[in-house]
């Protein structure tokens, strides 16, 4: 009988920042009791992936807006794997911009919210925004 072999983990997560009027896009995730989180558009990505181009594909598919990704604007970190089992990884939140910035959320998500950050507090984070707090 072979040896188990741990699944690979991931290496970073990047997350966008697409601000507009002082307010940041986050999406809304419903649970199946109704309770709303909210999280910015983000993916995990492995060693050797590209985060600009993983960055880039992630968030059109989650609000369907064709970003711009430009420059790390702040650097946490996040735990990838499981509350018993942290895999701390660095979450990397670049700055986006696009020419319009009307989104239509992919069916993962309940919606969308235009939030500003002193109102961010009023709002509990999903799992991959937790860093947020």
């Amino acid at each position: 009988m072979g040896k188990l072999v741990d699944a690979p983990q991931p290496a970073v997560l990047a997350a966008g920042l697409l601000e507009d009027g002082g307010r940041a896009l986050f999406l809304i995730r419903k649970n199946f009791r109704g309770d709303e989180t909210v999280e910015l558009p983000c993916v995990l990505l492995m060693k050797g992936e590209n985060p600009v181009a993983g960055l880039t594909e992630a968030f059109k598919q989650q609000t369907g807006i064709d970003p711009q990704v430009h420059e790390i604007l702040f650097e946490r970190r996040h735990n990838a794997g499981s509350r018993k089992r942290k895999n701390w990884v660095p979450a990397l939140v670049f700055k986006i911009t696009a020419k319009s910035a009307s989104a239509k959320p992919s069916k993962e998500f309940a919606g969308y919210r235009w939030i500003a950050s002193e109102d961010l507090r009023k709002y509990k984070p999903g799992k991959n925004c937790e860093w947020l707090r």
